[in-house]
């Protein structure tokens, strides 16, 4: 349990090239506790890795041609040095940590310095097309944490209903956007994110309406149209690059990857960024959305790819309706989904366990 009232946290970042980690630092520091954000993805891999990560796969393929195994890319008396120079009372995870430590020797050292475990699932529907290394991840790092918060309620129930798991649901949140000024916005429909089968086709039904920004569209171009072609832009933006973006559009459009709509969940983080930004927000409907948002009155939603294009047609249209929504969508942000107040909710529950 949670006695004191400042918390040392050290934060493991393993999707540092998305900005959640830092800006989960950053908000548990305004609450007052101290945090150190540690990028997995920036620090130096051990000697020889990418050899030494062959060998043991082949090893391990030889044992058991059906599973998976990863070997962990940075030096393991990191983990030790930093614990030691931290003195944290938690430890946060974020997104995985098998391939950068070895779960297990995490433990052992939360064990021996003290320090209490837990984990932030941000990712785990983008292995659900990667049987063997999603099983490995439930098997060999989920079991190791004292609780585990997911992005997700379809995750949530899978994690602690299916595999015994002490789960929790915590959404994603969001900081406060301060979108530039500017004097029209010029794009009608915004999409950011990467490419994707089921993105492309709906996609399509709005192709002279939408602008594109993210990565791997080139790969997916043999199935795209060249109208819609030339409104990708393939490169990722975060940051104020983003919200530039954010500041010029008249409709922010999310449309979940096929793994996540697959599993029936679709409340991801760009749904957060857009009504921090106070943007009119258009998203494919799933069940775990009218938990967060009244559809209708804060945000919009879709169910197919008829009812997306008559949406955006009709919002383009009704300007007033449009703005209304999304200072009724912000007004809701700001009261219940901003990084402070997952803090305060993720705080509360640890002192529970």
């Amino acid at each position: 349990m949670i006695t004191s009232p400042t918390t040392r946290f050290l934060v493991l970042d393993g999707i540092g090239g998305a900005p959640l980690g830092r800006e989960i630092s950053e908000s548990i520091l305004a609450e007052g506790h101290v945090a150190t954000h540690f990028d997995c993805l920036e620090q130096p891999v051990r000697a020889l890795h990418k050899i030494r990560s062959a060998y043991a796969k082949a090893i391990n393929r030889q044992q058991n041609r059906d599973s998976f195994y990863f070997l962990p890319s940075l030096v393991p008396g990191h983990l030790q040095t930093l614990i030691e120079a931290e003195k944290p009372d938690i430890i946060l995870v974020i997104g995985f940590i098998y391939r950068f430590f070895d779960p297990q020797e995490l433990r052992r050292l939360a064990d021996k310095h003290q320090v209490r475990l837990f984990f932030y699932d941000t990712d785990s529907c983008n292995f659900y097309d990667k049987r063997r290394e999603f099983i490995f991840f439930i098997e060999k790092e989920l079991p190791v944490y004292d609780g585990i918060f997911s992005f997700s309620q379809v995750t949530t129930r899978f994690f602690s209903e299916t595999r015994g798991l002490p789960a929790t649901w915590l959404p994603f949140g969001a900081q406060t956007i301060s979108v530039p000024e500017v004097a029209e916005k010029m794009i009608d429909v915004l999409f950011v994110g990467s490419g994707d089968l089921r993105r492309v086709f709906l996609l399509e039904h709005i192709r002279d309406r939408v602008t594109i920004f993210g990565d791997r569209w080139q790969r997916n171009y043999p199935l795209i149209s060249r109208e819609l072609r030339e409104k990708i832009t393939d490169q990722t933006v975060w940051g104020d690059g983003l919200h530039r973006l954010l500041a010029r559009a008249k409709i922010v459009l999310n449309i979940t990857r096929t793994g996540f709509y697959g599993a029936e969940t679709g409340v991801n983080l760009r749904i957060f960024e857009a009504v921090a930004a106070g943007c009119f927000l258009l998203t494919d409907h799933c069940d775990e959305i009218e938990a967060l948002f009244e559809p209708g009155k804060e945000i919009g939603t879709f169910r197919s790819s008829g009812e997306l294009a008559d949406k955006v047609r009709y919002y383009l249209e009704n300007e007033t309706e449009r703005l209304t929504i999304a200072r009724r969508g912000h007004e809701r942000f700001l009261a219940s989904h901003t990084w402070r107040t997952r803090i305060r909710q993720m705080l509360a529950h640890m002192t529970d366990i």
